[in-house]
C-alpha cells in the first residue's frame, strides 16, 4: 500500500511546486511593474514640471511621495501576507496602483501627489508578497538565490523604467498617455493576480481581537536586534539607487557631466541592470558559500568605492557603462538582509519580518529623498542650474551611509546554514 501511496505523493507535490512556481511568477512580474513606476519619472522630469507647473525640485518632492507610502503599506503587507495569504491582498494592491499611475497622470498636482502615495501603497505588496512565496515554498538552502532573483525581476523593472521609457518618450509618446497606459496594466494585473495566485489555507481566526496576532508577531521581530540592524543596513545600501540615480541619475548626468538626454538615460539605467546581475549572483554566492555577512561586506566595499568614483572621480577614464554597472552589482548585497531576518525570526512571521525590513529599508528613503533635496537646492542656492559641485555636496553622505552600513553588518549574527551547521556539531560535540 505505501508504494501505491508513494507515486500520488510525488504527483501532489509535484503539482503543489508547480503552483508555487507560477504564484511567484505572477508575483514577480508585478515587482517589474512597480519598479518601472518607481523609476519611471526620472527619464520625464522637464515635462512634469511643466505639467505640475513646478521645478525640477518640485517634481522631486512630488516622485518621492512614493515611499510615504511604500514604507508604512510594508507592514500592513507583511502582516495581510501571514494572516491572510497573498491571494487575498495582492489583486487588491495592483489595483490601487493602478489607480495612483490614473491620477498621476491627470498632471494636476493634489491628485498626482495622492497618486504617487497610491503607487507605493499597493507597489510594496509585490516584493512582501514575492519573497513570502517563495520563502514559503522553496528549500532554506536556496533562499538567498531566490529572494536575489526576486529582486532581479524588480530592477530589471527599474532598469525599463529608463532605457525603455526614456526612448518612448522622446520619440513623441506623452508622459500622461505613458501614465494612463500604466493605469490600465495594473488594473489588468490585479485581474490576473486573482486568477493565478492559488488559495492559501489560514488556520481558522480565533474569536479573540483579530489583531492581537498581528501585534504579537509585530511585537516578536521589532524586539529582536537582527531586525533592525538588517533593516538599517539594507536602507543604506538602497538609497544611492532609490534616491541618487531613480529621482537624480539622469539631471547629473545631464548637469554635471553635459551628457545628452538619450545618454544620460542609458548610463543611468545601469545601475538597475546591474542589480539584475548582482542580486541572483550575490545570493548564490551567498548560498554557495553558506554564509551572509562577507558578501554583504565584500558588495558594500565595491558600492562604496564605485559611488566615490562616480561622485569625485576623474569622467571617462573607464569604459562607458562600467560605473553603473559595477555600482549596480554591488548594491545587490542589499538584499542579503531580507535572507538573515527570515532566519533570525521564527518561520511563522516570514511575511511580516519581510514587512519589517522593507518598512525600515524605505523609511530612509522616505525621510532622506526631500533631504537630499533641500541640500541640492542649499548647495546650489535655488539656481535652476545645478554644477558637478552642487550635486557632490549634497550627496557625498551618501558615502557615509555606506560605510555605517558595513561597520553595521559586523553585529549581525552569521544565519547562513555554514553556520547553523556550526551550531549543531557544537552542540553535539
Amino acid at each position: 500500500m505505501a508504494a501505491a501511496v508513494h507515486p500520488l505523493s510525488e504527483e501532489k507535490r509535484g503539482k503543489a511546486s508547480g503552483a508555487a512556481a507560477v504564484a511567484w511568477l505572477i508575483a514577480v512580474i508585478y515587482y517589474f511593474y512597480q519598479y518601472v513606476q518607481r523609476s519611471a519619472p526620472s527619464v520625464m522630469i522637464p515635462q512634469l514640471s511643466d505639467a505640475f507647473g513646478t521645478t525640477a525640485l518640485g517634481v522631486a518632492s512630488i516622485v518621492g511621495l512614493f515611499y510615504y507610502g511604500y514604507s508604512p503599506f510594508s507592514l500592513v503587507a507583511g502582516a495581510g501576507m501571514d494572516r491572510l495569504g497573498p491571494r487575498k491582498v495582492m489583486p487588491i494592491a495592483a489595483c490601487a496602483a493602478g489607480v495612483g499611475a490614473i491620477l498621476f497622470a491627470t498632471g494636476n498636482s493634489t491628485a498626482g501627489s495622492i497618486g504617487r502615495l497610491l503607487q507605493g501603497a499597493g507597489g510594496v505588496f509585490a516584493p512582501v508578497g514575492a519573497i513570502y512565496i517563495a520563502s514559503k515554498n522553496f528549500s532554506p538552502s536556496r533562499a538567498a538565490t531566490l529572494i536575489g532573483a526576486t529582486q532581479m525581476f524588480g530592477m530589471a523593472g527599474g532598469a525599463a523604467g529608463q532605457f525603455v521609457v526614456g526612448p518612448l518618450i522622446s520619440n513623441g509618446v506623452s508622459w500622461d498617455r505613458f501614465w494612463l497606459y500604466m493605469g490600465i496594466a495594473g488594473l489588468l494585473l490585479g485581474t490576473l493576480l486573482f486568477v493565478l495566485l492559488p488559495n492559501e489555507d489560514k488556520p481558522e481566526q480565533s474569536a479573540g481581537p483579530r489583531l492581537k496576532p498581528a501585534f504579537a508577531a509585530f511585537s516578536t521581530v521589532f524586539k529582536n536586534p537582527q531586525s533592525i540592524y538588517c533593516g538599517f543596513i539594507a536602507g543604506l545600501l538602497f538609497i544611492p539607487t532609490t534616491i541618487f540615480d531613480m529621482i537624480w541619475g539622469v539631471r547629473y548626468l545631464q548637469d554635471a557631466h553635459g551628457f545628452d538626454y538619450a545618454a544620460a538615460v542609458l548610463r543611468s539605467a545601469t545601475v538597475p541592470l546591474g542589480w539584475v546581475i548582482g542580486c541572483p549572483l550575490l545570493g548564490f554566492i551567498s548560498d554557495r558559500l553558506g554564509r551572509r555577512k562577507p558578501v554583504i561586506v565584500g558588495g558594500a566595499v565595491a558600492l562604496l568605492a564605485s559611488l566615490s568614483w562616480i561622485l569625485f572621480g576623474p569622467a571617462n577614464m573607464l569604459p562607458p557603462y562600467v560605473l553603473g554597472l559595477l555600482a549596480g552589482l554591488a548594491s545587490g548585497s542589499a538584499m542579503l538582509p531580507y535572507t538573515i531576518i527570515k532566519e533570525a525570526n521564527p518561520p511563522q512571521f516570514g511575511g511580516t519580518a519581510t514587512g519589517v525590513v522593507t518598512f525600515l529599508n524605505f523609511t530612509f528613503s522616505a525621510l532622506l529623498a526631500p533631504v537630499f533635496t533641500w541640500l541640492l537646492r542649499r548647495a546650489s542656492g535655488g539656481a535652476g542650474e545645478m554644477g558637478l559641485e552642487h550635486y557632490q555636496s549634497a550627496f557625498a553622505p551618501l558615502l557615509a551611509g555606506v560605510a555605517i552600513a558595513i561597520a553595521l553588518t559586523f553585529l549581525l549574527k552569521e544565519t547562513g546554514p555554514a553556520a547553523a551547521s556550526a551550531s549543531q556539531l557544537k552542540r553535539v560535540a
